[in-house]
């Protein structure tokens, strides 16, 4: 899995990789195996695809997650279990089958990979004792991960006060004369607010509660990350845009050019889907 997030965690004294990527978490039956032979994981590997138990829980996997799944190579394959000499690799079941559940690569980081699935199944085949720490461990890998993620989404959210408290007060310097009134002063922000809700998301506060009566928050509250970073940005430009006198409907137009740009360059972002799997 290229440009997959590595990471390792300790299970009784194993080290033992799992990959992420795209949501999506891959644990190293290597690293599984060789708590039961630490010299011939492969082979422990290849045991475990020899039983039929094995083979038809990797079948009905595949049929629940996988639409390109080969089920008539899979049903010789289930057929030949049990002889003495069928003998099934990970990469032999991928090949035939066009599974995706199972991963196998060689090279310094190569192994047999799982999705998490079939890993706690082979990790309960190898030890049940094993399996529990493995998924305790994992658990704690996502926890940690999530905390993270919290912390990343806080100090957009904090950062988009922020930069909100600068475009207000752009807006009470050259927008707001001296004599209006508060009501006047809150329609005037309203209206900048709206402004950028309209260059980010198409529409006013207004148009976006009509649309979702059942929602709690507002548009904002309902961003995604890639949006919230665009509004921060979006929030410090047009403070600049309003010192220097463009108009609202000039200031639109520039922020919409602007936010459909760093939109467009956040969705390719590798690094930011990262943070998000």
């Amino acid at each position: 899995m290229s440009n997959a997030k590595r990471t390792s965690i300790q299970v009784q004294g194993t080290p033992v990789t799992v990959l992420s990527r795209d949501r999506q978490d891959f644990i190293c039956l290597t690293d599984i195996a060789k708590r039961k032979n630490p010299e011939h994981s492969d082979d422990v590997i290849r045991n475990w695809l020899r039983s039929r138990n094995t083979v038809e829980f990797l079948g009905v996997w595949e049929r629940l997650n996988n639409p390109g799944f080969n089920p008539v190579e899979f049903d010789g394959i289930r057929i030949q279990t049990g002889l003495n000499s069928f003998v099934l690799t990970p990469k032999q079941w991928i090949e035939k089958t066009c599974a995706i559940g199972l991963r196998s690569s060689a090279g310094r980081y190569g192994g047999t990979y799982a999705h998490k699935d079939i890993a706690f199944e082979f990790a309960s085949w190898v030890s049940v004792e094993f399996k529990l720490f493995l998924i305790r461990e994992f658990q704690r890998l996502k926890d940690e991960e999530n905390d993270r993620l919290k912390l990343d989404w806080n100090l957009q959210r904090t950062l988009a006060k922020i930069n909100y408290r600068i475009h207000t007060d752009a807006i009470k310097e050259t927008l707001i004369p001296p004599t209006v009134t508060p009501a006047q002063a809150n329609l005037v922000y309203a209206s900048e607010a709206d402004l950028l809700n309209v260059a980010l998301f198409g529409r006013t506060a207004k148009q976006w509660r009509d649309a979702h009566p059942e929602a709690k928050g507002n548009v904002r509250d309902d961003a995604t990350l890639e949006q919230l970073v665009v509004l921060t940005n979006l929030e410090s430009l047009n403070s600049v845009l309003v010192r220097q006198g463009l108009p609202a409907p000039e200031r639109l137009m520039r922020l919409n050019e602007i936010a459909i740009t760093q939109m467009r360059t956040l969705l390719a972002e590798p690094n930011l889907k990262r943070l998000k799997a």
